[in-house]
């Protein structure tokens, strides 16, 4: 099951940092969230586009996670050749994220 199955996200950028919200349609669904999409995962989905860290930060009444990427926009949008220089793709691009099936056992996806 893909994320955005789930939840739907919102991506912003301060200089060479993006930051990334995952916001379950339904805030039953945080803890599944909060267990399957962690900061090791995001990484990993990003590979080598992040040079930096992924740091998670959970919003359990709200149920929403926020990621802060760390050197993910090529230096920034006045020194990167990237055509996505402000990072609003990433909410995109992490809503493909492969999820297992809901009530599957637990584990990486």
């Amino acid at each position: 099951m893909k994320l955005r199955e789930i939840a739907h996200s919102r991506s912003g950028d301060k200089g060479d940092t993006s930051n990334i919200s995952v916001i379950a349609f339904d805030v039953g669904d945080f803890g599944f969230l909060a267990e399957h999409v962690t900061a090791d995962h995001v990484a990993q989905h990003f590979g080598d586009t992040i040079t930096g860290t992924v740091t998670r930060y959970e919003l359990p009444a709200l149920g929403a996670l926020n990621f802060v990427l760390t050197g993910a926009l090529g230096g920034g949008v006045v020194r990167s050749l990237a055509l996505d220089t402000h990072g609003k793709s990433f909410s995109s691009a992490l809503l493909e994220f492969e999820l297992p099936a809901k009530g599957a056992s637990s584990g990486s996806p």
